[in-house]
């Protein structure tokens, strides 16, 4: 008898090892799951954005990545939306979208995730119209034949996942970046 109940307990043991491995295995599968869909969410969603603000693309697959309620709040898209950006005197016709993430968090169980991260575009491709010239110089002075800089940062943001797919719910600058 006291050989059976120790090797019921060896069993138990060696079961009890097992699913906490599984167990740890199953959370990070989610978590880097998690992880790299956030990433690419915010990756195109973000350099979407810049393309909406600064090269006057359509603003409709901004859903894809964004809450609608964040859109109606995003000043810099509303102000190039109503053609008052700072790229409307330019063609821009490339730019080098760089972000990087520095922390998330996300349980496997939620459907809420917190990120930091940082957003830069070193290089725009881009000129004056030749129609709105005078317009940029007298408003950018003589660096006016190309795009000004973006203002690159580093953001928090915060993700719900709706539907099985990850949306940035808001965004908040951190801190300003100086692009060089």
């Amino acid at each position: 008898m006291d050989k059976l109940r120790r090797f019921i307990w060896y069993l138990a043991g060696r079961l009890f090892l097992l699913l906490t491995l599984v167990s740890l295995f199953t959370v990070t599968f989610y978590y880097a799951m998690n992880a790299s869909n956030i990433y690419v969410v915010l990756k195109d969603g973000m350099a979407k954005r810049a393309q909406v603000i600064m090269m006057n693309e359509s603003s409709s697959d901004l859903s894809k990545f964004f809450q609608s309620s964040y859109l109606q709040r995003d000043e810099n898209l509303l102000l190039a939306i109503n053609g008052q950006s700072p790229y409307t005197y330019y063609t821009v016709r490339g730019i080098d979208h760089r972000l990087q993430m520095t922390w998330m968090w996300c349980w496997p169980w939620e459907s809420t995730a917190r990120v930091e991260f940082t957003e830069t575009i070193p290089r725009i491709d881009g000129r004056v119209n030749t129609a709105n010239s005078e317009a940029a110089k007298a408003l950018y002075g003589d660096g006016y034949e190309s795009p000004p800089r973006w203002q690159g940062g580093r953001y928090a943001a915060t993700m719900v996942k709706e539907n099985n797919q990850w949306h940035i719910r808001s965004l908040s600058l951190l801190e300003a970046i100086a692009t060089e």
